[in-house]
């Protein structure tokens, strides 16, 4: 137990207050999530989610972004203008309230805005105290103003610099701070283009652009289509069920509900829904409302057009959401968010109003497009039979004892530790480089799982395939996870999951099938962390008693122009460098594959938590990801042949954070 104070006292002097915007440089963490890259981003969005509320509420038909070269940003936006009139309450003027005051903002009632992704009323006054620089310029009736901020504080009153061309709009330009944000203050033009792009997406007739001064770049989107536009995009490389897309918008009591719907012929769901303009990842009750009608209204008509046979159990959610793409948007004036990340909506009466339009209008779609719904019902069925057909795989193998959590594969080596925390497994390509790792692995916390050959590929198989091949089945053993109905990324035994391959050709593809695995069946696996590939050295470089590791050619090319140098500063004089590095003694091998490895090699240079190079595999963006596994593992052979010739040059395995 900690020592107390001598004298025990406690009063209200050890109470400390903060005032104005000194909570959110004390706990930034609190407003905005982190301070990292996705902190640095998170600014973005609460200025530029100010901006498309403008455009949601019928005021604003563009918002324009610009990545300063000097490190900042500006967006901008041709909506009402933020206020500049003095406010009743603070005395202050309204700009200077909107970006001082914590919950302080037009979107807590009082005819601000009707629809709005933001609750709170902290964003833009977050951004503007954890910036060294914002400026805000707002144009009110054809009247530019201008206020500055250092780290929130105004450098002085608001000014009214006079006319300008345009009507109205507000432009905020910020710098993030550095000694907040200490991993990064450099914005990501990528993360701009996708966030801008699915905001004109789901804002119908809304202009985005993004213009990037360092690198030059410029990008901008407008979809008269909106979310059917969207469905459209995330089916891109897939062959679809119903070319025509399913939508419809409709007004229920004070809410709006738009759905779009497509089904492709994959075995992969890909539902997006959606609050205000805000993911919600979690789902919520407009999520729980959709697939309880969809569920419904699909065997409604199967039973009724005797596509289901009295005897037929219902199809179930999993059956009928097979290759479904749907984007589900709900505009809401009072939204009930989980948390200021808004990761899943609470409205009970969004379930209702979304069940009420999806019953009504996809069951019309049905019925005015049957051979559509045969499609999607004959699409429903095999994916029952199949589920079947997976159930009596996977109670064959627990029979066997393979999935029962207890038995474990015979050809794991496993660890002594029980804590998953500490463990870690590798899985291996082959037999002699197994072998390998087995002997020169840690056997506390180094268990081995050793793959024969190139194992299935899962974006074209079911589970009562993956049943059918021992490599997966040894996987889902070993893992403890489950998979399908009965997966739980609770049960994981291992807390680093290492993909350990050549470093050739045939290696890159097995990972490559070991990912798509992971990221169909085990998404939770990946978005936890626990997936790595192992970098193994190419070359081995000797000069007498000491030996290097090169994992690259530039890496090698560094430690021998490192040895040449050194040996000339000693003055020998030689007319070639290959001379030099003969008379160091120098001998240089290239490794063909983890199998010509001794364990001694490979626990030193890929195994030993001192010296290894482990990359970490993440998923920043699930879209961008399932267009990557589609267009390099699905059933088109163009589309995957264009990628390679236009793209692979610009992907490796340390840039595997999809």
């Amino acid at each position: 137990m900690a020592k107390q104070k001598a004298d025990g006292s406690y009063d209200g002097s050890q109470i400390q207050v903060l005032e104005g915007l000194e909570p959110v440089r004390k706990r930034p963490g609190m407003y905005i999530g982190s301070t990292g890259y996705d902190g640095v981003h998170h600014l973005i969005k609460e200025i530029a989610d100010n901006s498309i509320d403008e455009a949601i509420a019928g005021y604003a038909s563009r918002v324009d972004v610009r990545i300063l070269e000097d490190g900042g940003i500006t967006i901008s936006d041709d909506g009402r203008g933020i206020p500049v009139d003095k406010h009743a309450k603070t005395g202050l003027s309204t700009l200077e309230t909107v970006l001082t005051v914590l919950h302080a903002g037009g979107k807590f009632g009082g005819g601000g805005y009707k629809v709005s992704s933001g609750l709170h009323g902290v964003g833009s006054s977050v951004v503007n105290a954890l910036s060294t620089l914002l400026v805000a310029e707002v144009v009110q009736k054809g009247q530019l103003y201008r206020l500055e901020f250092e780290r929130g504080v105004p450098k002085s009153a608001i000014k009214k610099l006079g006319k300008t061309d345009r009507p109205t709009g507000t432009t905020i330009t910020f710098y993030p701070d550095p000694t907040i944000f200490k991993e990064t203050v450099t914005f990501d033009y990528k993360w701009v283009v996708d966030y801008l792009r699915h905001q004109a997406y789901l804002t119908k007739g809304i202009y985005t652009s993004v213009y990037d001064e360092r690198s030059k770049e410029r990008q901008a989107f407008y979809f008269e289509g909106g979310i059917q536009s969207y469905v459209k995009h995330l089916n891109i490389g897939k062959e679809v069920v119903n070319d025509s897309v399913f939508y419809v918008e409709k007004q229920v009591e004070d809410s709006m509900v738009e759905v779009a719907v497509q089904y492709n012929e994959t075995y992969v769901e890909m539902v997006k829904p959606f609050a205000n303009n805000v993911i919600t990842p979690d789902g919520g009750t407009h999520l729980i409302g959709f697939r309880a009608a969809m569920t419904r209204v699909i065997n409604d008509y199967a039973r009724k057009n005797s596509l289901l046979k009295e005897k037929d159990d219902n199809l179930s959610g999993d059956d009928i959401r097979e290759g479904l793409t749907a984007i589900i948007l709900v505009k809401l004036p009072d939204p009930q968010f989980e948390g200021q990340t808004k990761n899943k909506l609470g409205n009970p009466e969004v379930r209702r109003y979304v069940e009420q339009v999806m019953n009504e209008y996809f069951g019309y779609y049905l019925e005015e497009n049957p051979d559509v719904a045969k499609k999607i019902v004959g699409k429903a069925l095999l994916a029952a039979r199949a589920r079947k057909a997976a159930r009596a795989a996977r109670d064959n193998v627990l029979r066997k004892g393979a999935l029962d959590g207890m038995g474990l594969p015979g050809k794991l080596w496993d660890c002594s530790s029980k804590s998953p925390a500490e463990s870690e497994i590798y899985i291996v390509e082959g037999n002699s480089a197994a072998g390998s790792a087995k002997e020169g692995r840690d056997n506390r916390t180094q268990a081995i799982l050793p793959l024969r050959g190139k194992v299935l590929n899962t974006e074209r198989a079911r589970l009562d395939k993956m049943f059918a091949n021992k490599e997966i089945v040894a996987m889902i053993q070993a893992f403890g996870v489950g998979i399908g109905e009965q997966f739980d990324v609770n049960g994981l035994r291992y807390h680093k999951i290492v993909i350990m391959t050549d470093a050739d050709v045939d290696g890159s593809h097995i990972s490559t099938l070991l990912l798509t695995f992971f990221f169909r069946y085990m998404r939770e696996v990946v978005e936890g962390g626990y997936i790595y590939l192992a970098k193994p050295p190419l070359y081995s470089i000797n000069r007498g008693q000491k030996k290097q590791y090169a994992y690259g050619d530039a890496e090698r090319d560094k430690i021998l122009s490192d040895i040449i140098a050194d040996k000339k500063t000693r003055g020998t004089v030689v007319n070639e460098e290959d001379d030099v590095l003969k008379q160091a003694g120098v001998t240089m091998s290239r490794f063909k594959g983890l199998g010509e490895m001794d364990a001694t090699q490979l626990w030193e240079t890929t195994m030993n938590p001192e010296n290894r190079v482990l990359i970490q595999v993440r998923v920043q963006d699930a879209e961008r990801a399932d267009a990557i596994f589609t267009k390099l593992m699905g059933e088109e052979v163009s589309l995957r042949k264009t990628f390679i010739q236009s793209r692979a040059k610009d992907y490796d395995l340390e840039e595997l954070d999809v």
